[in-house]
């Protein structure tokens, strides 16, 4: 049986269960995920083996209606995403069903010509009659090859599109070791897995405020590393919040962080952590050009 390899890229709007989606499809943790909108801010790659095939998933940012800087790379990097792929999955949250911008991303689909898939995710939050005409909805905007329906919370459904999906990849030679699983880095990783605890334990005021930079990421002797990484606000008032009464808040989003690493990385961990008041940080070329880092760029075949 002949090799494939292939990119699929899963886009949506914002809290669609896109990052949600590659988790279960890539069987371990490689995108944050968190209740709030607009968790994912890069183009993160799970690389997943079917047989033969190389599956390669990329996680793109929600598609929106762009209005900070930021707001537009993280917009640019999900649709640079797709025009980079063999295949785009647009995953759509079938609870919230058609909204105006499922309504956009299918047009522009449809307009750009792309080879899509539609899946349809949360059907295990839906009655089951309502999910046919939300399908046939979104049919007569695009021209989808197949339509799945899926609970990426669950895995219901979640083995016959990878099956699907190992199918439809290109005859080709792998271009990832078979045990690899993200080109995304450690520290990089590192650096998401501490704005997730931001997202989750803060209010809303702050996690779209807030980045996260690893400033260091050391190896030990003893199997253990340690990580020091700067939490990036914009204001005094953010900063005082993310550190909390005591230092308290600091202490557990770092406890958590900490926890987290150490099941991902497979190791002991020592995580420090300090947060620093940097006015306008969202609008630095270097940081919104950063946005790209976990792209998986395509390598010549």
């Amino acid at each position: 049986m002949p090799s494939r390899c292939g990119y699929a890229a899963i886009v949506g709007a914002p809290n669609a269960g896109k990052s949600t989606l590659l988790n279960r499809l890539a069987g371990t943790k490689l995108s944050i995920v968190t209740p709030k909108a607009q968790t994912t801010r890069f183009r993160i790659l799970g690389i997943v083996m079917r047989g033969e095939a190389q599956i390669l998933l990329v996680d793109t940012p929600g598609i929106f209606l762009p209005r900070r800087a930021l707001d537009q790379a993280m917009v640019a990097a999900a649709w640079s995403g797709a025009a980079e792929a063999d295949l785009t999955v647009l995953v759509v949250d079938a609870r919230a069903g058609m909204r105006d911008n499922v309504r956009a991303i299918a047009e522009r689909l449809a307009a750009e010509r792309r080879r899509s898939w539609l899946v349809l995710n949360k059907i295990d939050l839906v009655a089951r009659p309502k999910l046919l005409p939300l399908a046939q909805e979104l049919a007569a905007l695009a021209p989808f090859e197949q339509t799945f329906m899926v609970s990426a919370a669950s895995g219901d459904g979640v083995e016959r599109l990878l099956d699907a999906l190992a199918q439809a990849v290109p005859e080709g030679p792998h271009l990832y070791p078979a045990d690899e699983l993200t080109d995304v880095p450690d520290r990089v990783l590192a650096a998401e897995i501490v704005r997730e605890q931001v997202f989750l334990q803060t209010r809303d005021e702050i996690p779209y405020a807030a980045e996260v930079e690893t400033e260091r990421f050391e190896e030990r002797a003893d199997n253990s590393v340690r990580i020091d990484a700067t939490i990036l606000v914009a204001r005094p008032s953010q900063k005082a919040i993310l550190i909390g009464d005591g230092g308290r808040r600091i202490r557990d989003i770092g406890t958590r962080a900490r926890s987290e690493l150490a099941r991902l990385l497979e190791r002991p961990v020592h995580l420090f952590l300090s947060v620093k008041e940097q006015p306008g940080w969202d609008d630095d070329p270097r940081r919104l050009r950063a946005l790209g880092r976990g792209d998986g760029q395509r390598r010549s075949r």
